[in-house]
């Protein structure tokens, strides 16, 4: 699959027949026959509560009448017959609550399932898009996604079972009693009325779409900025930019304001419309009654029949509207949440893959070519290897494609050209959970889970005991630390493991390694934002976490890999020179220049801090260089007469 192939634009808006089409295996779960029960019970509440709604005017009119004239009721003869009355009224009452109480109830581990199965299925999919997927979306604009679509499939599916379909229930039995106990009139009036209502409605609706659809990506990318804002706190106070940051973020926030003012200024027009149609309705039916009371046709009770019916309608008539307006908000808050459903894996499982079976744990580049973007070629025709329990080392300048490496080897992303092998098995071939569980690493930035020391060390392998996380944190030498931090193994590490030090991050990140037990390593530049002390100590750690495993080292600073069995030299995505260091400084080639060019880069910070000592200037002077000019050994004499040379 070509890169990028995940980051397709959208296919358009989904209309909301397919929307529903993909919401309904989630709300009908075909593989679990005790939640499809429980819809049918629901049901049989739901029909239950509605005959009962249908009988609460009636009891209403019936006591009316024997209060007006006891002869007209069936009761007369009773001598508490309009109080009986009033007792069934309220009985009928409470009976319609219970039923629709317990249809609620019934229903409720359907419509959770639903939420539960469709964030979880999302939340799986969203690991199973490719790196370049997640490093192209922004983290807060995603979260915001997944809650608004979490709470959007609560509020379909509720809405739809649990008023919806009780609603176009009611309409038609109390269309059934107004035909049955007046006359085709009144049936036409309430018809018309109703018509009018839900056409108003829809149409509101559909117009409201549009103004809620930008408040919900202004909503997003408000988000977005507070987040990245509060996860840079540092940066922010580094360069005093608080102001900046608020003002940045109140444009945000003030386009919310503007779209959240609309919304509701539309929705009050949306309610006076319905209003206003409801009540010409109620008052025309109202009339008709009021004629036929004065004509004799009806009594005074049939006159309170069907002001109820009508007052009974509105209710279930206002929850359609509302449903509708829901219904549509939801699906325009939930649609995003399927476009990222529909995204399409850059890296899949072929049907025929297989698990790896890594023996020795010998990796071969063979002739890789791969671009993250066709216009910039990153590797060409790549092919080196790292035999079995040997290290290999890659260095080069910034951008030769180093880091790259590793990710392909992850699978990460596919190569377009050649193929990665490990003991003779084509990586592509295989799958990729079985792929990762065979390589471990120690990356450049490690971020934490927020979470206890223990449980980011623990992550190296999950179900590890607590004497095996003791172990791997001793043979990483974070032993003493942890033991001495207030809480042990149970401290918290912070956002992204903001309250340890990049030593102290690093160091768990090799625990972790350490407890997965992986037998091929790769060491991405995992000690050039370190201090020179603080690197050696971490060196130290990674030779005895390297013993005896295949090892790959992406480095900058020459002198971390000077002990490496092969020194593989990248430029512009090509091999220029290889073998042991000692080799490449006699042959003064680009390897030699590199190694030389960081000598000089230190003898010149050492001369600065020499002459601010004696000065006694307080001068600040950056220690360790960036990655683009590329760190030095401590001790370089010349290109022919470094240590190793020597």
């Amino acid at each position: 699959m070509a890169p990028g192939a995940d980051l397709a634009p959208s296919r358009g808006r989904l209309g909301l027949a397919q929307l529903l089409a993909r919401l309904a295996p989630y709300v009908w779960p075909s593989g679990r026959p005790d939640l499809i029960r429980r819809i049918y019970v629901s049901v049989a509440f739901l029909l239950a509560a509605k005959l009962v709604t249908i009988a609460v005017p009636y009891a209403f009119k019936w006591a009316t009448d024997a209060l007006v004239d006891p002869a007209s009721v069936p009761f007369s003869g009773l001598l508490a017959a309009p109080l009986a009355l009033v007792i069934l009224y309220g009985l009928l009452r409470v009976a319609m609550a219970l039923f629709t109480q317990a249809r609620d109830a019934v229903f409720a581990d359907v419509a959770m399932h639903a939420v539960r199965r469709l964030a979880s299925d999302v939340f799986e999919h969203l690991h199973l898009l490719s790196l370049r997927f997640h490093l192209e979306r922004k983290t807060g604009g995603l979260t915001r996604i997944l809650e608004r679509g979490r709470n959007s499939i609560e509020t379909i599916v509720r809405t739809t079972m649990l008023t919806a379909v009780p609603t176009l229930v009611e309409f038609v039995l109390i269309l059934a009693v107004l035909s049955l106990h007046f006359d085709w009139r009144f049936v036409a009036v309430t018809s018309a009325m109703i018509a009018a209502y839900l056409a108003f409605t829809f149409a509101a609706t559909n117009w409201r779409i549009g103004i809620r659809r930008a408040m919900n990506e202004s909503d997003t990318d408000a988000n977005t900025k507070a987040i990245d804002s509060l996860l840079n706190f540092e940066t922010v106070k580094y360069f005093n930019a608080e102001e900046r940051e608020k003002a940045r973020y109140d444009v945000s926030i003030a386009r919310y304001e503007r779209m959240s003012v609309k919304t509701y200024t539309s929705l009050a027009l949306l309610n006076a419309g319905q209003a206003a149609i409801f009540t010409v309705g109620l008052t025309a039916v109202m009339a008709m009654s009021m004629r036929g009371v004065a004509r004799g046709e009806n009594s005074v009770g049939d006159f309170v029949l069907v002001n109820a019916m009508m007052i009974q309608l509105y209710q279930p008539l206002s929850y359609l509207g509302m449903v509708y307006r829901e219904i549509r908000q939801s699906l325009i808050d939930i649609e995003t949440m399927f476009e990222i459903m529909a995204q399409t894996p850059e890296v899949k499982d072929r049907p025929d893959a297989k698990p790896i079976v890594v023996g020795a744990g010998d990796v071969r580049f063979e002739n890789v070519s791969f671009s993250y973007d066709p216009r910039r070629p990153i590797l060409q025709g790549l092919s080196f290897e790292v035999p079995a329990g040997r290290t290999v080392a890659i260095v080069g300048a910034s951008g030769a494609g180093k880091s790259t490496i590793a990710r392909l080897l992850f699978r990460f992303y596919e190569p377009q050209g050649g193929r990665i092998v490990i003991d003779g098995q084509d990586i592509s071939q295989v799958t990729q959970v079985s792929l990762r569980a065979a390589i471990g690493i120690v990356p450049q930035d490690t971020v934490l889970f927020n979470d206890t020391i223990a449980y980011n060390i623990r992550y190296g392998r999950d179900g590890a005991g607590d004497a095996e996380v003791r172990e791997a944190a001793r043979l990483a030498q974070i032993d003493a630390f942890i033991e001495a931090a207030p809480g042990a193994y149970g401290a918290q590490v912070g956002e992204r493991g903001l309250k340890l030090s990049g030593g102290e991050k690093q160091r768990v990140a090799i625990a972790r390694t350490i407890l997965k037990d992986p037998p091929i390593l790769i060491l991405d530049e995992a000690t050039s934002a370190l201090d020179s002390f603080t690197e050696r100590e971490i060196q130290h750690a990674l030779e005895r976490v390297a013993k005896g495993r295949t090892t790959l080292v992406i480095a900058h600073r020459l002198a971390t890999v000077v002990d490496a069995d092969e020194i593989i030299v990248l430029d512009r995505g090509r091999i220029v020179e290889r073998g042991p260091h000692a080799r490449l400084i006699e042959a003064d080639g680009a390897y030699a220049a590199m190694w030389a060019r960081q000598y000089e880069i230190r003898r010149a910070e050492e001369t600065l801090r020499r002459a601010a000592r004696e000065e006694g200037d307080r001068v600040s002077i950056a220690i360790e260089p960036d990655e683009e000019r590329e760190d030095e050994p401590h001790a370089a004499p010349s290109p022919r007469r470094g240590p190793a040379a020597a």
